[in-house]
């Protein structure tokens, strides 16, 4: 379960928005959370807090393979991102590294910036508490709600859990 204060994006936010690729050389997550989302939302890195939400639009995380893009969103402490649609490299490179992400086109078009949402990992509903509406995302298989509690595919594999 996770609540926070949403940072809404549009359509087609691509791995070069999330993470400038003058950036990609930092020495770690943390130096690129400083870097998030800088050329398009220059106050998100010092605005956002533990727990908030980023909702995008159709096809987030569009671009390149790199998985810098859901590290520098995590390491801001961004709870989870909701979204239209994502590219499917961004969606594996999040599960990968135990981000949750959900797909709920509904919630992406009707939740505002600024809005409080809850999300129940476990059962898929979004709620935007700050209107009411609930919205219902597929909730993840249980291999990967494995993968994400453990912190992603290699912490898994290294518990030697199934």
């Amino acid at each position: 379960m996770a609540t926070g204060k949403v940072f809404k994006y549009g359509d087609n936010v691509d791995t070069d928005v999330i993470i400038p690729a003058r950036y990609l050389n930092a020495p770690s997550p943390e130096e690129l959370a400083k870097h998030c989302m800088e050329d398009i939302d220059a106050a998100f890195a010092s605005a956002v807090k533990p727990g908030d939400i980023v909702v995008g639009g159709w096809n987030f995380g569009c671009g390149s393979s790199r998985e810098h893009a859901p590290i520098a969103i995590q390491a801001n402490g961004v709870a989870c991102v909701i979204a239209a649609s994502f590219a499917r490299i961004f969606y594996r490179n999040a599960i990968n590294i135990g981000f949750p992400i959900l797909e709920c086109p509904e919630a992406a078009e009707a939740i505002g910036n600024g809005d409080t949402v809850s999300v129940d990992f476990g059962t898929g509903v979004i709620t935007d508490e700050t209107t009411g509406q609930r919205f219902q995302a597929a909730a993840f298989p249980p291999f990967i709600n494995n993968i994400i509690s453990h912190g992603g595919l290699l912490p898994y594999l290294k518990a030697g859990k199934d």
